[in-house]
């Protein structure tokens, strides 16, 4: 076989080493130092050199050198188009060969990688027509066949140019990705931030300390309160504020599902576990793994599942519905309820054993009624949301309908408050809500009674009085001392000190 032949085989062969290579699940840099170093091995082709076009500017930056010497190439080095061999290439977007490099004067020498003795080949790297991304270069060991190296390069160039081109655009997708999922965790701290849960009364004053204080360890947490006081609120708050904001935040109602289905839904099963099991599936808990679960209206679960719950708060272990094997997870949980587990316990319709595993940390969310001096602050928080969801329409709501809502009992808390104020920007044409608006909503003013269980009418007679004469009256008959008073309306001293302020009641001294 002729030295011509022996060429050939060996170039073929790095042919295919290369787009081996190129097919490999690697990242870019080490296809492109695998690729020179297979060009050296293989094909004879020394002092490699691949340099690719930034994507921001039109410069080349070196990337990848195989130098002879082991030593490495640690400063950034670049070159501008038409600048030195290297520039020239990416400029004229053709190969350019030289039989001894030495005597080529646009040679710069800025890696100090090249043979002056030897030939010097570089190719652009070319996607399509007119896109040059990168530059390949190299020195044969020999000017023999100079014609036939280039064109071997220029076919290692080609190669490399899909490759190059199509791993670029995964890495930006990546990048994009990444940038987008940085933003949406962004938004999300924001959105459940503790800015947005409304609240200066010191009840929820003690809601928020024990919100910081939970969401610095990884401790089981019992949010307790009846139906729409915002439990779901608080626990995303624990999550997005906690050190496993990064992983999973799962949601689950316990009861909006069977047992069978509730075991399913949150521990997974296995092909043909059941009828209609058609595929694997995992549960909540696996894809909560490194992050939290959220176990609303556990109350609600039967002392059989109750006992498979158990094991995974103990343990963190749990099988799938139909597997043999044990699956570990590492998972925050946090479960609320809006039932009384200790008369549940007492009963024997909640296990003890789990109760005590889940009230390690209890936070207790009072009803609306209890923390009526939030409704203002509530009421604009609720409107901008409202307004965004109708498309930023400009909402606004008037002191009397402040005084309106206030006097409310709320058997439906939050989300009660919310409803109304909903049914009063759809009624409002101008989106300003005032008393007549929210009466429309179904809160009538003569039915509406004052907040408290023991509401009941004043002893003395206020009719005919509208709200302000009325406070009046009531400050008067007890010595302008407020605390009286608000016992006389059957009001708390924060509501009759907040109707003190927006009536504009200027105080008595006796």
């Amino acid at each position: 076989m002729d030295e011509r032949t022996q060429l050939i085989e060996r170039e073929l062969a790095a042919l295919y080493e290369v787009s081996q290579v190129l097919n490999r699940p690697l990242e870019l840099k080490a296809k492109l130092e695998a690729i020179l170093e297979i060009l050296q091995e293989c094909a004879d082709m020394r002092s490699g050199m691949l340099a690719l076009r930034e994507q921001e500017s039109d410069a080349l930056e070196v990337c990848s050198v195989l130098r002879s010497d082991g030593v490495e190439t640690r400063k950034p080095i670049r070159y501008e188009p038409g600048e030195g061999l290297i520039g020239t290439i990416l400029d004229a977007g053709h190969t350019i060969v030289a039989k001894r490099i030495a005597d080529e004067p646009r040679f710069l020498g800025k890696l100090g990688l090249y043979d002056p003795a030897l030939p010097f080949i570089g190719s652009p790297i070319r996607v399509g027509d007119d896109e040059v991304v990168g530059v390949l270069t190299a020195q044969p060991v020999d000017a023999k066949w100079l014609d036939a190296r280039a064109r071997f390069l220029e076919m290692v160039a080609n190669l490399i140019a899909q490759s190059v081109s199509l791993l670029r655009s995964m890495e930006q997708k990546q990048l994009d990705l990444v940038a987008e999922r940085d933003q949406l965790k962004q938004s999300l701290r924001r959105n459940y931030g503790f800015d947005n849960i409304v609240g200066r009364t010191p009840a929820m004053l003690r809601v928020f300390e024990l919100v910081r204080q939970v969401a610095k360890w990884n401790t089981t947490v019992l949010i307790r309160g009846e139906s729409g006081t915002g439990k779901e609120a608080i626990a995303n708050a624990i999550h997005y504020n906690s050190a496993c904001a990064g992983g999973p935040f799962v949601k689950l109602n316990c009861a909006a599902l069977p047992d069978n289905l509730l075991e399913s839904e949150l521990f997974g099963h296995e092909k043909g576990a059941f009828s209609g099991a058609i595929n694997q599936r995992k549960g909540r808990f696996e894809l909560a793994n490194h992050g939290t679960i959220f176990l609303d209206e556990i109350g609600e679960t039967s002392p059989t599942f109750q006992a498979k719950l158990l094991r995974i708060i103990q343990e963190g272990e749990f099988d799938r519905v139909g597997g043999t094997q044990t699956l570990k997870v590492q998972v925050r949980i946090i479960a609320a309820t809006n039932r009384n587990l200790e008369e549940e316990v007492e009963a024997g319709r909640f296990r003890e054993d789990l109760y005590y595993r889940l009230n390690v940390m209890p936070i207790f969310m009072p009803a609306l009624r209890e923390r009526l001096e939030d409704i203002p602050e509530l009421a604009d928080f609720l409107l901008g949301r409202i307004s965004r969801q109708q498309g930023g329409r400009p909402l606004v709501i008037k002191e009397s309908a402040i005084r309106l809502l206030m006097r409310h009992d709320w058997p439906g808390n939050v989300r009660e408050l919310e409803n109304c104020l909903e049914r009063a920007a759809i009624m409002s044409p101008d989106g300003v809500i005032d008393r007549d608006v929210i009466a429309m909503t179904g809160l009538e003013d003569d039915d509406i009674p004052v907040a408290g269980p023991a509401a009941k009418k004043p002893e003395f007679n206020l009719e005919g009085m509208d709200e302000r004469e009325q406070v009046i009256a009531a400050l008067e008959q007890t010595g302008w001392v407020q605390a009286k008073a608000a016992r006389l309306l059957n009001m708390t001293p924060r509501q009759i000190a907040y109707r003190v302020r927006i009536l504009n009641i200027k105080m008595k001294r006796i």
